[in-house]
């Protein structure tokens, strides 16, 4: 009896941490937000405007890491295969949450079926730039200057599968002209080559191209909205300028493993939400062209499924597959 008592006791003292960790209220230790893309970009930028904020709203730290690589599937994939325990999230994108999906027949994850959508958070703004040297101030003039030199000019996107890669496609398709793709690892490198004329053309964020083009380092041709923005009242859309219904306008938003808690789900959707409600976030949001959307999960998840199927058919339809 006195051995079986001491067993009894052993596995007690050996179960009790496990049955404390599972009683801990969540976050207990800090939480890593996985940005599949370099620093730079519109992603990165999101992540480290809210960063802060959200470490307030959760009571813990907020651990940005940036995991690269394959149009932002290698971050996406670490995450869909994380435990479900809500400390390894994706800050993904239009990409690795919907276009990639028609782009690549071979993806490591499968974004409706290994990751749980929190919230959609943010619209980007894209605008059509060029390198100064290109001899072209309007979209019509860059569509003349393209048919004129078939597969002279290349145009840089953040990856194959990104929205600046299908939307360009898109508009090639549209405007018939022949222009290379050129995919980079990310939306800064794809600046750093526009700017250095390495590549002549970018459809991508505003909050990467503006800033450049207010320096007279790059021309802007048009804003990728249907509406006019706000912001540059001046420029045109690329719908007006000949391409009526022609939208590039990427979007963001966070998610993590499959099989996460529907509890943890609702407290990571609160308190993103009131990270990008603060005044502070919400200005450094505007000032990047970033435009807050949220809402609930289940929104997030509807939305995602009706963006693959539009992408994926607009991959097929401009042969933009990788295999």
């Amino acid at each position: 009896m006195r051995h079986l008592r001491w067993w009894v006791a052993a596995l007690a003292l050996a179960a009790a941490p496990a049955a404390l960790a599972q009683g801990a209220p969540y976050p207990s230790k800090p939480v890593r937000l996985i940005v599949p893309f370099p620093p730079g970009g519109a992603v990165d930028f999101y992540a480290r405007t809210v960063q802060n904020r959200l470490a307030e709203n959760l009571g813990q730290g907020v651990v940005i890491e940036n995991r690269t690589g394959a149009s932002g599937m290698v971050g996406a994939d670490l995450v869909a295969k994380a435990p479900p325990d809500g400390y390894t999230l994706l800050v993904g994108n239009i990409a690795t949450l919907a276009m990639n999906v028609g782009v690549y027949p071979k993806m490591p994850y499968d974004p409706r079926r290994d990751l749980a959508p929190i919230l959609r958070t943010v619209a980007v703004d894209y605008v059509m730039v060029v390198h100064p040297a290109v001899p072209a101030a309007t979209v019509q003039e860059f569509v003349a200057l393209a048919r004129a030199h078939p597969g002279k000019m290349s145009y840089g996107s953040a990856g194959s599968g990104s929205a600046p890669h299908l939307s360009t496609e898109l508009f090639k398709q549209r405007a018939g002209i022949d222009v290379v793709h050129i995919p980079f690892k990310g939306g800064g490198p794809v600046v750093t080559d526009v700017l250095g004329g390495q590549i002549q053309l970018a459809i991508a964020d505003q909050a990467n191209l503006m800033p450049h083009v207010k320096a007279g380092r790059l021309r802007a041709l048009a804003v990728g909205t249907l509406e006019r923005s706000a912001a540059y009242p001046d420029l045109p859309t690329v719908a007006e300028s000949g391409y009526p219904g022609f939208e590039a306008r990427g979007w963001q938003g966070i998610a993590g493993p499959a099989g996460l808690p529907p509890d943890m789900v609702r407290q990571l959707n609160a308190a993103f939400t009131k990270a990008m409600a603060a005044p502070d976030v919400r200005q450094r949001l505007a000032d990047g062209a970033l435009v807050p959307v949220v809402g609930t999960p289940e929104e997030f998840a509807e939305f995602i499924r009706v963006e693959i199927a539009k992408w994926s058919k607009v991959a097929k339809d401009v042969g933009a597959r990788v295999d």
